[in-house]
């Protein structure tokens, strides 16, 4: 009946430990630059519906965020086709990093 017991309890520890929540992804903890996300260059990049949205590339985390007008909609420009990033979203990238492609 131990052994039994056992075999249930596995699966269940498990699973509770899958919930830890781990760091918080919400935070830009610049380590590698001590530059400000507003001090970076942003470019577009075109969703598969032609929607665009702001996309920056440090060259250790990257940043997107959908574009949109003063009434909250998305704006689709066109300024490129879908699933295309223009611009030079990459000219924040760290200087000890950097970005080779």
């Amino acid at each position: 009946m131990k052994t039994y017991k056992l075999a249930l309890a596995l699966p269940i520890v498990g699973m509770l430990a899958a919930c830890d929540a781990g760091p918080d992804k919400t935070v830009d903890r610049n380590i590698f630059d001590r530059g400000h996300l507003s001090q970076m260059q942003a470019g577009i990049w075109v969703d598969p519906n032609g929607c665009d949205h702001w996309i920056i590339d440090d060259g250790v985390e990257g940043y997107l965020s959908q574009r949109l007008d003063k009434f909250g909609k998305p704006v689709c420009s066109g300024v490129a086709p879908p699933t295309v990033a223009t611009g030079n979203f990459k000219g924040g990238s760290t200087s000890l990093i950097g970005d080779p492609i």
